[in-house]
């Protein structure tokens, strides 16, 4: 990995992504996308809050902006994209980054984001620019590939290449795990921080059925220390192999794992919730549980 003393390691291409979703939105749809999408606007019912100043950040099409538009039609809604797109009078697109925001402090009541901030460099730094972007006691919901995510397809991929070439490159990008996002969260002083993750298995016909539906989504391998030469056919059909061996069901089909980690968190306000100081309690916990003395 690229690294200096001061900046976070990189890996990810990130022009290549942006050409890849670019490539990907003239002809493919992406239904993953669009399932964290809705669950993104469902998240919103339970909150007891008006949302005025809207940002989606970065989701790779306008599925989470057209959602957000027919629930809340009062807000006033901005898309940060991270390719130019056709204009929609419901909301102002500004094409951006995820790791660099172009707004100024306490702009927005509401930041959501579907499946993009697991693929910026710097995540840490992301949240703390969330955090500034947020007006005080405003809400951040966010969705990212969780760690568990395309396992069967890292392993395939991994052990077909050792046994063709004695050696593996990475071929399937890494994803943090709930624990680590939920540290994070913290470290960018988000107040009641909350993450969940979702586990979901999709079914295909063989490996070939999910490598494509991972173009179409503009997903694929964009690691900066990727191999730049072609998977060899012999790889593949090897890979393919060994998946239909290990996470095949009876039927025949394979399956993949998409792990959806959900974040969620408050710019802080001193109107809420703040945990005790060390002592105040005016019970014993052994009173509250009934508990005898040990002798």
């Amino acid at each position: 990995m690229a690294q200096t003393p001061f900046s976070a390691p990189t890996i990810f291409d990130r022009p290549l992504l942006r050409h890849r979703l670019a490539r990907s939105r003239s002809g493919g749809g992406d239904f993953l996308l669009d399932r964290a999408a809705e669950d993104a606007v469902d998240r919103l019912a339970p909150v007891q809050r008006q949302f005025r100043d809207i940002l989606d950040l970065g989701t790779g099409s306008p599925a989470l902006a057209d959602r957000l538009a027919g629930a809340l039609p009062e807000a006033r809604l901005v898309r940060s994209a991270r390719i130019a797109e056709a204009a929609d009078p419901r909301w102002l697109t500004v094409v951006g980054d995820e790791e660099l925001l172009p707004f100024g402090p306490e702009r927005f009541d509401l930041i959501m984001s579907v499946l993009a901030l697991h693929a910026v460099n710097d995540l840490p730094g992301a949240l703390v620019q969330i955090r500034r972007a947020l007006k005080p006691d405003g809400l951040v919901i966010a969705c990212l590939m969780g760690g568990q995510s395309l396992t069967e397809l890292r392993a395939a991929l991994t052990q077909a290449e050792i046994e063709l070439t004695g050696g593996a490159s990475p071929r399937v990008a890494p994803f943090s795990d709930l624990r680590d996002l939920g540290s994070l969260m913290q470290r960018a002083a988000l107040a009641l921080p909350v993450t969940d993750s979702e586990p979901l298995t999709v079914r295909y016909s063989s490996m070939f059925g999910l490598l494509d539906d991972l173009r179409a989504m503009g997903a694929t391998n964009a690691m900066v220390e990727r191999s730049r030469k072609p998977m060899s056919r012999s790889l593949l059909l090897r890979a393919a192999a060994i998946y239909a061996e290990r996470f095949s069901d009876p039927d025949g089909r394979v399956r993949a794992t998409f792990e959806l980690v959900w974040l969620s968190g408050w710019a802080p306000h001193e109107s809420q919730q703040k945990p005790l100081k060390p002592g105040s309690a005016k019970m014993r916990l052994a009173d509250a549980l009934n508990a005898k003395p040990m002798e």
